[in-house]
């Protein structure tokens, strides 16, 4: 049984372009990432969040929902890409070329 000066806080954040929210959460020592989501009740503020698919992340490193969180944590909500990273760089690139600011043979800059 844990006592109650046994928990910690945890705060959960998830931001939008325009918004964020940061809300702290009394946890105990072995709850998991997701445990601490669910216990933060954000799904309320944001309910296009799954839970079951989302990506999960500590200080900018990935974690696994049944990652325990520690004091000191904080558990960050992260939004799904809109459009593949290579494919908005190999789209910049073509443009350029077709501009006449990028070498059509190599892509490179012209001199």
């Amino acid at each position: 049984m844990t006592n109650e000066t046994d928990k910690f806080v945890v705060d959960v954040v998830y931001a939008l372009p325009t918004q964020q929210k940061v809300i702290p959460v009394n946890v105990s020592p072995g709850t998991s990432a997701i445990e601490v989501v669910r216990l933060s009740n954000i799904v309320s503020f944001f309910p296009e969040i799954d839970l079951d698919t989302v990506k999960l992340g500590v200080f900018s490193n990935v974690v696994k929902h049944d990652q325990e969180i520690l004091p000191g944590q904080r558990v960050e909500i992260y939004r799904p890409l809109i459009a593949d990273p290579k494919d908005v760089r190999r789209r910049r690139a073509d443009k350029a070329k077709d501009e006449g600011r990028a070498n059509k043979v190599t892509g490179g800059r012209k001199s």
